[in-house]
């Protein structure tokens, strides 16, 4: 599973006009299920995902996790992560888990970020989104767990 954060101070998702989720301090999560992947690769992102140290303690250091800091998660999908554009110009997304396990991973995904974090926002499935959020740092990790072989 692949996932891009994003320490923001806010960030909201948009789908036809309205808000669906909206978060202040915290993570943008961008997540994508790539072939292959099962709970067991959700579960591992999410865990490292939350004790990830990228929010600066007292001295200004990235030395706290967001369940540290009580900021926000906002989990969005996006299957474009798996893009692979080594064959040229336009992306292959061949190596994104097919529609019904993308789904099914990114709920399971959410539930278990809900059942483990006070404040868990999320975008839809597979709609047309739009998402506005303010980097703050900036700070962007890229995070990758790939099932084992």
């Amino acid at each position: 599973m692949l996932a891009v954060l994003q320490r923001v101070s806010e960030a909201r998702v948009i789908v036809d006009g309205e808000t669906v989720g909206e978060i202040g301090h915290g993570l943008l999560a961008l997540v994508c299920a790539e072939r292959g992947d099962t709970t067991a690769e959700a579960d591992k992102l999410l865990a490292k995902m939350l004790k990830l140290r990228i929010f600066p303690d007292d001295a200004g250091k990235m030395n706290r996790s967001v369940q540290e800091v009580g900021g926000g998660l906002l989990i969005v999908s996006q299957f474009t992560l798996a893009a692979d554009t080594s064959g040229g110009n336009r992306p292959s997304f061949t190596d994104a888990a097919n529609p019904q396990t993308g789904q099914a991973l990114y709920e399971h995904f959410i539930a278990r970020a809900r059942a483990a974090h006070p404040v868990v926002e999320s975008g839809r499935f597979a709609a047309d989104m739009k998402v506005q959020l303010v980097n703050d740092g900036p700070v962007t990790i890229p995070l990758r767990i790939v099932p084992p072989t």
